[in-house]
């Protein structure tokens, strides 16, 4: 039974997956947006501290000293820019598989999301015209990504056919990458712009609206809901089994969506701090309630194993593993027990981050947990302390962590017993046939 089932996994999901893992747009919108997150996680730290970590007579003090004001402009310098970042990253990255100028790429990009972005202009004696922080952060995702796909396949397409401008050989190649780029870079901001003028004479306006409409919608509904976060867990779990990291691929799906949820969380939450967040699905969710310890809920396996290993190989590795597993890094754990092609424990692998969904979306939905507030804690951050931050400082965050791990560790106890009884009889026959030699 056990080989039927890793041979039907291997046989029908394995080349999905390894086909997903290799896929250069997903891999570039990974990594591009990747770029963002230590802006993100410096703007929501200012954030948090702006309100006063939900101690009122503290914000008070903060606005009182003008302090307020500074950490909303570093939290808009930073969280705010998610989709600028993205523009310029995912270009770049999806140029360097491609192996042509990335840098080139990226500008090409970040000039093109500009043009397409709508302006804001103030009335007047002398008019002044911006762009939205709505636009250039989480909320210019979608745009951000498509332009950057776009205008990098453009680019590729030219330099693959050696349609450029050539240099002699003596010029610094920062200048010979400049010229180079200058036809397809023609073509870029010409394409871009025709179709912010065409946009333009729609209902729809521009880029970002008809994304939200025809894209975001549909992806935030399926993204932000509890059924999309069980059906993203168990595909996750599953591309982990066989050895994918099931958190690269689905997460370069759904991150986008995720992290546009969040930034409508935290703009309630920059105005009403108290207020009932729109959206129960975000990246802190999963990061830091569905994935306790990482993909599959391991800290709860890791539990487990402290509680009933008898084994001398997992009663060293339990050792092992529990450091990185605390900070949500459970390679260790996937390949030392291991997780990977282990049938034995592919059941709560499964189940165990669904039941931690289910959980965790009824508390915050229902109110008993206060939600995540759209602030982006480091994901290496661990439990108790995780909760307590991505919830606005809710202690309810914190215990409901505590609640799911202590969950976590019963479901994960009964096959960790039955596997650690399997490798201890091993042990005890190899013993046995060492002393009978």
């Amino acid at each position: 039974m056990n080989d039927k089932v890793t041979k039907f996994l291997e046989k029908y999901l394995q080349p999905i997956g390894v086909k997903l893992a290799a896929n250069k747009p997903l891999n570039a919108i990974r990594d591009g947006i990747a770029l963002s997150m230590p802006l993100v996680i410096v703007g929501s730290m200012a954030l948090l501290i702006a309100n006063g970590f939900s101690i009122e007579p503290f914000k008070n003090w903060l606005v009182d000293n003008g302090i307020f004001d500074w950490l909303v402009k570093i939290t808009n310098a930073s969280f705010g820019l998610i989709g600028l970042v993205a523009a310029f990253g995912i270009a770049y990255r999806y140029a360097e598989s491609h192996g042509t100028d990335a840098l080139s790429a990226g500008i090409l990009s970040l000039a093109s999301f500009f043009l397409v972005t709508p302006d804001l202009t103030t009335g007047g004696k002398e008019p002044q015209t911006g762009i939205a922080y709505s636009h250039l952060g989480a909320g210019g995702l979608f745009a951000a990504i498509i332009v950057a796909l776009v205008s990098t396949a453009i680019f590729n397409w030219f330099v693959k056919r050696d349609i450029r401008i050539k240099m002699p050989d003596g010029v610094p190649p920062a200048v010979s990458n400049s010229f180079a780029a200058l036809i397809p870079g023609f073509v870029i901001i010409i394409f871009w712009g025709l179709v912010y003028a065409g946009l333009k004479m729609t209902p729809f306006g521009d880029i970002h609206q008809i994304l939200q409409v025809v894209l975001g919608r549909p992806l935030g509904a399926f993204g932000g809901s509890l059924i999309g976060a069980i059906v993203v867990t168990i595909l996750t779990s599953l591309l982990w089994f066989i050895g994918i990291h099931g958190g690269n691929i689905t997460g370069a799906i759904m991150s986008p969506i995720w992290l546009g949820l969040m930034a409508e969380n935290l703009k309630v939450y920059q105005a009403h701090p108290n207020a009932t967040m729109p959206h129960m699905v975000t990246q802190p969710f999963m990061d830091f309630f569905v994935y306790l310890g990482g993909g599959g809920a391991t800290l709860g396996l890791v539990c487990a194993m402290w509680l009933v290993a008898k084994s001398a190989r997992y009663k060293t590795l339990e050792k092992l593993i529990t450091p990185p597993g605390l900070f949500n890094i459970n390679e260790p754990t996937m390949f030392g027990v291991p997780v990977v092609l282990n049938v034995s424990l592919i059941i709560p692998f499964v189940l165990v981050p669904v039941i931690n969904a289910i959980i965790t979306y009824v508390a915050m939905s229902t109110g008993i947990v206060h939600a995540t507030v759209g602030v982006m804690v480091p994901w290496v951050t661990p439990p108790i302390i995780s909760g307590f931050l991505a919830t606005g400082s809710h202690i309810s965050g914190t215990v409901l962590q505590i609640v799911l791990l202590v969950i976590d560790t019963a479901l994960y106890l009964p096959f960790m017993r039955n596997v650690d009884r399997v490798e201890l009889k091993n042990e005890q026959d190899l013993e046995a046939a060492a002393t009978n030699e």
